[in-house]
């Protein structure tokens, strides 16, 4: 760990290069081969990408920045939605980890409108149960927290120890919905395997999770809400309240946001998703394959946006008006954008002077450690290096290289549903025609470009970043701003530099949109400018570590 501060090296394409060998140097020869297909120094040009290795297992001894399959699963997916009594049924400290650790935010209808956000729902197994099966635990479970809160759907998640000693979550599941449909109780029930280890990160989870919520809730309702512009919001978990951000947006456009997947969310919105004219999805990594799926199945196209800077924000309100073509939209666009304008302008006045020149780095999951470098160019400052704790190739180099992505057999361990055209619901949204005509104009659908192109090549891009990686690169590169998750926040800051959680924004946010990046302006210009981080010693820093080495004995 830095005993001091020492002045950052210069950041060039060599010396980039240079800490890249500097590290692998420290690993195994095995270890440093694999880890070296993972870190790389971004040479995009064109069409033609870098190749690098992603969605593989984490190295053990490696203390990694990811979350388990289960975290994706739960805390992720099923988090933000209110409506739905989510029951970990595993230890305790599983349903507590996954409980209101990412600041998801939610408004209910009214004050006596269902909301389970507030609760942790847990079979609590304990060592009995791991020996002897915790099945007849779930089901107790299960009919306790009906006749508690009579809710309307019921969601399952299978941890660790369900998996090993082979509790079927699923079968419990759909036994309990049999139970209390034969009681003239209408609801829901379903289950997820999505023990921790079951994939290579939190990815798998997100993945089980959509299935599941696409399999037993989407489509279930007949319900149609008025609007003339009806688009769902996929990948927007209204952390620090986001989604409200662009449901104000939306709304004073004269767009109603059918459903989010799954911020500020209800069962309701969920069953209905299907009767949205537009799906756009903002995290692509964690839900690009229901996009997939609803056109298939439903009709709906798809496009990628970004609410995450001010100039995505425009662009995504723009591309979603072209998609209507209602001059009308368009016009009420634009007068939106130009209301919201003049503050933007006087907050980049004040704050990009002080901003002006000074680096970041990002290590976030999902499509945050691309998205928010449009908020730090906006103010001036570099992305020296970025990276992912759960992507896949195509979120790095776009999804071109889809063709080409070899499926192991951790990706053959999610299931992978068969879909068709629903007989019944099935209605293209766009004739053959009209599709052309916006291809012709340049429109993309079912596309994304990647973090890769948009970074600079004199960058670092590392997948599945590692404490002594991040540590190795804030003593050699001294950022101005380190942004993550909760795991590596007090270590970097115990080196003197400020980080911010773009997981859960710490205490801040909201961050989407006109009124979010006015705030991320501010709190990043108070991170980076003040002078604190100059008076921290760390531990190590006050009284140095014992030194020794080890004798041997031979005899």
């Amino acid at each position: 760990m830095a005993t001091k501060s020492k002045k950052p090296a210069e950041i060039t394409t060599e010396s980039l290069a240079s800490f890249k060998e500097d590290v692998l140097k420290k690993y195994p020869p095995k270890v440093a081969r694999k880890r070296s297909k993972q870190f790389l120094l971004n040479e995009f040009q064109g069409e033609d990408a870098p190749l690098i290795e992603a969605n593989v297992r984490t190295i053990p001894g490696i203390i990694t920045m990811r979350g388990c399959t289960y975290a994706g699963c739960k805390g992720v997916i099923l988090g933000p939605t209110r409506d739905i009594v989510n029951i970990t049924h595993g230890p305790i400290g599983c349903g507590f980890y996954s409980w209101l650790t990412r600041r998801n935010q939610t408004r209910p209808d009214t004050e006596t409108s269902e909301n389970f956000i507030p609760y942790a729902f847990s079979t609590d197994m304990n060592e009995n149960d791991i020996v002897f099966g915790g099945e007849k635990k779930l089901k107790a479970a299960i009919r306790e927290a009906y006749a508690l809160f009579k809710p309307k759907a019921m969601a399952i998640f299978a941890t660790c120890p369900v998996g090993l000693i082979g509790d079927d979550v699923n079968a419990v599941a759909r036994d309990m919905k049999q139970e209390l449909n034969d009681q003239g109780i209408d609801i829901n029930i379903f289950a997820f395997s999505c023990e921790g280890y079951k994939g290579v990160s939190q990815s798998a989870g997100h993945h089980i999770a959509n299935n599941q919520i696409f399999t037993h809730v989407v489509g279930t309702s007949d319900t149609v809400v008025e609007g003339k512009y009806r688009i769902n919001m996929l990948g927007e978990y209204n952390i620090g309240g986001d989604a409200f951000v662009i449901e104000d947006l939306m709304h004073r456009c004269g767009i109603t946001i059918n459903a989010t997947f799954s911020g500020n969310s209800t069962y309701d919105d969920f069953a209905r998703a299907h009767t949205a004219d537009l799906n756009c999805i903002m995290c692509h990594r964690s839900i690009n394959y229901v996009a997939e799926m609803m056109e298939i199945k439903y009709g709906i196209p798809w496009i990628k946006v970004n609410f995450i800077g001010v100039e995505s924000t425009i662009k995504s309100m723009r591309k979603i008006a072209e998609y209507f073509g209602d001059q009308e939209l368009k016009d009420k666009v634009e007068q939106v954008i130009a209301e919201e304008m003049p503050a933007v302008d006087a907050a980049l006045k004040d704050i990009k002077p002080r901003t002006e020149g000074k680096t970041a780095m990002l290590f976030v999951g999902g499509s945050r450690a691309h998205h928010y470098q449009d908020l730090f160019r906006e103010m001036g400052m570099t992305t020296l290096a970025a990276g992912y704790e759960f992507a896949h190739r195509d979120d790095y180099e776009g999804r071109k290289v889809i063709p080409s992505i070899k499926v192991d057999a951790d990706s053959r361990n999610i299931e992978e549903l068969d879909v068709h055209p629903d007989p019944e619901l099935f209605k293209p949204r766009k004739s053959a025609e009209e599709l052309k005509a916006l291809d012709e104009c340049g429109f993309e659908f079912k596309d994304y470009h990647g973090m890769m192109p948009d970074m600079k090549p004199e960058s670092l891009v590392i997948d599945d970043l590692n404490q002594y990686e991040a540590d190795e690169l804030v003593k050699k590169f001294r950022p101005d701003v380190f942004c993550a998750g909760i795991k590596e926040k007090f270590s970097i800051q115990k080196m003197g530099i400020p980080m911010k959680q773009l997981h859960s924004y710490d205490s801040g946010g909201p961050y989407a949109g006109f009124a979010g990046a006015i705030n991320f302006y501010q709190e990043i210009d108070r991170l980076v400018n003040t002078k604190v981080w100059g008076y921290m010693k760390a531990p190590w820093q006050k009284k140095p570590e014992l030194v020794a080495s080890y004798a041997w004995n031979d005899a």
